[in-house]
């Protein structure tokens, strides 16, 4: 059920994500988060130091496209509501890269690039720890 995967900064894009708030698929077929995963790896700078990984359902159903960002020792968040393309995909990739370059996983709000911001749905605790 559980598959080890590096313990390093990492977006874990949820594959079975709806394409739309109105669509579960595009016209081909393919679910938004499996589309979105794909376009988060066709822009990824090679190892920017953020790995992408897809998860079936990250349980946000009400929601489509939906992500979390996460980095050993830092505050996780969940976005969602994206489209899954090249846009969403850059700003996503930015903020995690900020993300895993900060201290604790607090961005500030006037490095949020565009894209993110009205996206946020959850902030997460890393583990063993709780933010003051």
């Amino acid at each position: 059920m559980l598959r080890p995967v590096e313990n390093r900064p990492c977006v874990v894009v949820c594959s079975t994500c709806r394409h739309s708030a109105d669509a579960r698929e595009d016209h081909a077929g393919q679910r938004g988060g499996a589309a979105l995963a794909a376009a988060l790896r066709a822009i990824q700078d090679g190892d920017d130091g953020v790995q992408v990984e897809e998860m079936p359902c990250l349980f946000a159903c009400q929601r489509h496209c939906v992500v979390h960002i996460r980095a050993p020792g830092r505050i996780g968040y969940v976005l969602g509501d994206f489209a899954p393309d090249a846009a969403s995909a850059e700003a996503i990739l930015d903020f995690a890269t900020r993300h895993a370059q900060s201290e604790h996983g607090q961005v500030p709000y006037v490095q949020w690039h565009d894209g993110v911001k009205g996206h946020f749905l959850v902030r997460t605790p890393p583990e063993g720890f709780v933010a003051v």
